[in-house]
């Protein structure tokens, strides 16, 4: 029988372990990511030395973190079953078990990873990626199909005038706050001055954990109440916290079909809206077949200005920082083919110095409670602050301007269709 013994002071183990140097793709851990905490990482600690800190920690919220190291831990399946059976408490067997199923299924992962790697065919190697994606959503613990994880052909939407589109777009607001009251009527009031075409959400679209279903009350008051009155489409992307219940993604795909405004075809999807296209990224889970998907839709793309949005920055100068994954794995399939890289996950605005051409943008200031962002070398321009983005697209001119609660125009900034290289 697995049991804790007296308590030894050991170094607190890092919430975000889920993704791990072992970890097949980019799959972050449910459980890290409820409170959203900021969290210092710690170096790699080997499976004895896990166990031995499981062994000696009595605390209950501090083994579940010692557990949750253990998902991507070669041999830790047998450890983890019997922390499953014999923990003392409910939450610390939970994780044991989620971070099991992570062990199990991420070998599974790995090797479809390989033989995709090494298929002869295009349409091999397709059909293993997509199986590989199945199983990592598998692994973390959720329902999503594959008919609300496949995109959509791309489509249209109407602007009032089809040679120029404005955009509202803003991340992390779903908090019931009076913030988040306050910084929609902002929304309201900028649109009632100018009208918006319509708007896209980066994610953390619903704290703490996500929606229960399509028909959960939260989306009358915590959505349309707040948002409904300007009469727009919205198209969101996925947060971590939209991830947490294991039916949410699902839920706010499902719900478009409730919805006059809400349009979420796909976790990942593209449209056209007058001389622009976007691109709605699910960066919860960065797989090969979304890479994949995103690298053929910039290549066929024939739009006058590409934008691509999602919930995790590449860079940061805010209280999470550069998000590895992003930064090795979507930021070269931008480079020198996107104008913009618009997200949110930090609880502020911010433009980043542009790379190849592709600007960044930072607009997590929906409703969430500000934190503080230091700027660095990086950065244009940071400020602990509510408000939203701004995006203005003509056929010579992509414009996003950063506004507050007030709607004071914190920063603005305009790429010129003639200016730029190449494209």
């Amino acid at each position: 029988m697995v049991s804790p013994r007296p308590s030894v002071v050991i170094v607190a183990v890092a919430a975000a372990a889920a993704v791990a140097i072992a970890a097949p793709a980019h799959l972050r851990s449910q459980e890290a990511d409820t409170a959203d905490e900021v969290v210092v990482p710690v170096p790699q600690m080997a499976l004895p030395q896990l166990e031995q800190a499981y062994r000696a920690e009595k605390d209950d919220k501090r083994r579940v973190r010692i557990v949750q190291e253990m998902s991507w831990r070669a041999g830790a399946a047998d450890l983890l079953s019997t922390i499953v059976e014999n923990d003392p408490s409910d939450d610390v067997a939970v994780a044991a078990a989620n971070a099991w199923r992570r062990n199990v299924l991420g070998g599974v992962v790995r090797s479809l990873e390989r033989r995709g790697d090494s298929a002869r065919d295009v349409a091999g190697r397709e059909r293993i990626r997509r199986e590989s994606e199945r199983y990592q959503v598998f692994a973390a613990g959720q329902n999503l199909p594959h008919f609300m994880r496949d995109a959509p052909p791309l489509f249209q939407v109407a602007s009032e005038h089809h040679r120029r589109v404005r955009v509202l777009a803003f991340g992390d607001f779903g908090d019931k706050s009076a913030r988040q009251e306050r910084t929609a009527a902002a929304m309201q009031r900028a649109h009632d001055d100018k009208r918006f075409d319509l708007a896209i959400t980066l994610g953390d679209n619903f704290y703490p954990a996500g929606m229960t279903g399509p028909a959960d009350p939260r989306w009358e008051r915590d959505f349309e109440r707040q948002y409904g009155p300007m009469r727009i489409p919205f198209f969101p992307a996925l947060g971590n916290h939209d991830w947490v219940l294991t039916d949410s993604p699902a839920a706010e795909v499902a719900y478009s079909a409730r919805s006059k405004i809400w349009r979420m075809p796909a976790v990942r999807y593209t449209f056209t809206a007058g001389p622009a296209q976007f691109f709605a990224l699910d960066t919860n889970l960065v797989t090969r077949a979304q890479l994949d998907w995103l690298d053929k839709e910039l290549a066929r793309s024939t739009a006058r200005w590409k934008i691509v949005y999602g919930h995790h920055p590449i860079h940061s100068d805010g209280a999470h920082g550069d998000e590895p994954v992003m930064r090795d794995r979507v930021l070269p399939l931008l480079r020198g083919r996107a104008d913009l890289y618009i997200c949110g996950h930090e609880h502020d605005l911010q433009h980043l110095a542009p790379q190849d051409g592709l600007h960044l943008v930072i607009a997590g200031g929906g409703g969430a409670a500000p934190r503080v962002v230091k700027p660095g070398p990086r950065s244009l321009f940071a400020a602990s602050s509510n408000g939203f983005a701004i995006i203005e697209a003509s056929r010579d001119n992509l414009s996003v301007s950063l506004v507050d609660e007030d709607l004071k125009v914190l920063h603005r900034f305009s790429i010129a269709a003639a200016e730029r290289k190449g494209r």
